[in-house]
């Protein structure tokens, strides 16, 4: 017999795998991005929206309002305002949000409606069709009369976003409006649109009047710049994220038939640490407006706190409101 060890291959070192040699002056390649990338612009409706949200919503008396959540899909609210100024007295209110959810904060159908003891109304109706057509009704009922009747219908596609809203119909003297929108992303950072309007109705010159309008919005980084150009007026934003809790919007505003030009510098500051956010603004007619927020935890209460003053006006005019949400 053989020697069995003799006829068995002896397996010998396994030669080390040596990585390529890597230089110090070589650096890798960037990833090629293409120039265009196809994303939803959002509607013409939030065109403006970064830099509107800065601004403050003064209010004048005082306000106390109390949310109570009976469901995951149901909340009701109860609201009494009292001031000299403002509309003064109960509102009763109903949230429903439904269970069909399209995306991060998007959930559908939800009914918003609030009433006050006269039975004045208003309500909010949006639904959606599909995963890319969205539809929203507006209607405001006072004295037993639809005073307000709005109907909005947005189709969202790759890279771009069609609207058609009708408002104030009334078929019977044949009047009313209707607006269309088209926003369309051109490339990552700019979205170019447009909006004609018309209007029809027996108090209109000529019984109908129909306007064009040029919208562009320009995204960079922390900062975005929005304009609209009709024919007799132009609307120009710049919102800019400054640190991580402060955020400053400037807008200005030209009528060209009354001649009339405002500017307007916005702030919003969040204090997390004191659960308190500040905002502010002042005009260039010296209006200046600031609303303090206190989230007072552990306790489900928010204190406002909201001022509006007119420089150099003759009466001093000066507001001052008072809030406290709790739920």
């Amino acid at each position: 017999m053989g020697n069995v060890m003799a006829a068995t291959p002896v397996a010998g070192p396994t030669s080390p795998v040596v990585p390529p040699p890597v230089f110090m002056d070589e650096k890798p390649a960037p990833p090629t991005e293409p120039e265009t990338i196809s994303r939803n612009p959002g509607t013409v409706e939030d065109l403006h929206k970064k830099c509107k949200d800065v601004f403050p919503m003064p209010f004048e008396g005082a306000r106390i309002c109390v949310n109570k959540g009976l469901s995951n899909h149901f909340q009701i609210s109860h609201t009494l305002t009292m001031g000299s100024m403002s509309p003064s007295g109960y509102r009763f209110g109903a949230t429903y949000v439904g269970n069909r959810v399209l995306g991060p904060g998007e959930a559908f159908p939800v009914l918003l409606a609030d009433i006050d003891p006269s039975g004045n109304l208003n309500t909010n109706i949006l639904g959606a069709i599909g995963d890319r057509t969205k539809t929203k009704f507006v209607a405001q009922i006072q004295e037993s009369q639809m005073v307000n009747n709005q109907f909005t219908a947005d189709y969202r596609g790759d890279s771009y976003t069609a609207s058609l809203t009708l408002a104030s119909l009334d078929l019977v003297n044949r009047s009313g409006a209707a607006v269309g929108h088209y926003l369309q992303s051109v490339t990552r950072s700019f979205d170019l649109g447009s909006e004609i309007a018309y209007q029809q109705g027996p108090n209109v010159p000529g019984g109908g009047i129909a306007a064009v309008s040029a919208l562009g919005r320009y995204t960079a980084g922390d900062n975005v710049i929005s304009g609209t150009i009709a024919p007799h007026r132009i609307n120009f934003c710049y919102y800019h994220r400054g640190i991580e809790n402060m955020q400053v919007g400037v807008e200005v505003e030209s009528d060209f038939r009354s001649k009339e030009s405002t500017a307007t510098f916005g702030y919003n500051v969040d204090v997390p640490k004191a659960n308190m956010s500040f905002k502010g603004s002042v005009d260039s007619n010296w209006q200046v407006s600031a609303v303090m927020e206190k989230r007072l935890m552990p306790l489900p209460f928010t204190f406002m706190l909201s001022g509006h003053m007119v420089h150099g006006s003759p009466k001093g005019n000066f507001k001052l409101g008072c809030g406290l949400i709790l739920g």
